[in-house]
């Protein structure tokens, strides 16, 4: 059988801007969920609060614990220049790879201001233009950074979120993120607890959420795409209570997309897991069968996305497109602050 050869363009649903949210939905339960069964491929139209009518006694629910940076901030050079510093990654205490704007006031050597309390240094650059800078600082980095930074809200969303605080899920535990694991923000701690009264158990993993998540695929060919680096985690407790449920044959129910690339970045054939950290570059795509992953929760993502594509494996391209074009008939919200779909 021939293997086939997606472009991107294989993955293209046309969107009204009218459907991007532009604000979470209050209380964070009540936003809309798309229920859709592999199995006969049937939709149903839900609130998302229901999804305990779906998940049953046994299923292990993945989720990813990180938390989200006020990662954006703004320093001034030594003429008085305003330049636009975004938090990527963290590579040691003080040392970072950020995203400057505009990045010709980011030359090698170069020191900005960023408050009384905050400087960095540009030392270097790397091939795709992203800078390393090192901070210098008195006291705690996080604690100036919750004072200096805003949280790094995606660039389709243009209003202003008021409360902080709806941009993390509320299981959030461990700083690292530059942007939201979006599909956990519909939970709510009384939710969670329903579950788990229901006999649903809960694995956390950890995978920090980079900028790149919001990259589009810029080759045509999608096999060309590189995709790019993200940390995670998956502690022994969490590994044990994965294969565990692997091997009695329970569900496994991955809550966002990152959960699942962290899962099938460590899963074996048998779809087992092990204790692992490390960085991450899986791209997952069609015809690609999940290992480890059974079910998925997960939020509505952008035309010729990685993402679109990561859900694809579950779902088959031309299916998961006939689900888009449902949702935009139907008047589903959109993206990080939009609805959500449950993939059983």
């Amino acid at each position: 059988m021939e293997k086939v050869q997606y472009t991107k363009k294989d993955f293209y649903y046309d969107l009204p801007e009218e459907r991007i949210a532009q604000t979470p939905a209050e209380p964070r339960d009540s936003s809309r969920l798309l229920v859709y069964h592999r199995e006969n491929k049937q939709i149903e139209d839900k609130i998302f609060r229901d999804i305990t009518d779906y998940l049953q006694k046994g299923d292990l629910l993945v989720i990813n614990n990180t938390k989200v940076l006020p990662a954006r901030m703004y320093a001034k050079t030594a003429h008085g220049g305003v330049v636009e510093v975004l938090l990527l990654k963290r590579y040691n205490l003080n040392t970072w790879e950020v995203l400057m704007r505009p990045g010709k006031k980011g030359k090698i050597g170069a020191t900005l201001t960023v408050s009384d309390e905050l400087s960095l240094t540009v030392k270097d650059i790397t091939q795709t233009g992203e800078r390393i800078v090192e901070f210098t600082y008195d006291g705690a980095f996080e604690d100036i950074l919750s004072r200096v930074g805003t949280m790094p809200l995606p660039p389709y969303i243009k209003q202003k979120l008021e409360n902080q605080a709806r941009y993390n899920t509320v299981y959030s535990k461990i700083d690292g993120s530059s942007a939201a694991p979006t599909a956990g923000l519909h939970f709510t701690p009384e939710l969670l607890q329903k579950l788990k009264d229901k006999g649903v158990e809960i694995a956390e993993v950890l995978l920090h959420v980079g900028l790149g998540t919001f990259r589009p695929v810029s080759e045509e060919i999608i096999t060309d795409h590189k995709m790019h680096s993200e940390y995670y985690e998956i502690s022994a407790k969490s590994a044990e209570k994965i294969n565990l449920a692997k091997r009695e044959g329970r569900r496994v129910i991955a809550v966002g997309t990152t959960s699942v690339r962290t899962l099938e970045s460590v899963a074996n054939e048998q779809g087992l897991v092990r204790e692992e950290r490390g960085n991450t570059e899986i791209f997952l795509y069609p015809p690609y069968k999940m290992k480890c992953v059974d079910a998925l929760i997960t939020n509505f993502h952008l035309p010729e996305s990685t993402l679109i594509m990561l859900v694809a494996c579950l779902t088959g391209r031309e299916e998961i497109l006939k689900v888009y074009e449902y949702a935009v008939k139907n008047d589903y919200r959109f993206f990080s602050f939009g609805d959500s779909m449950l993939v059983l």
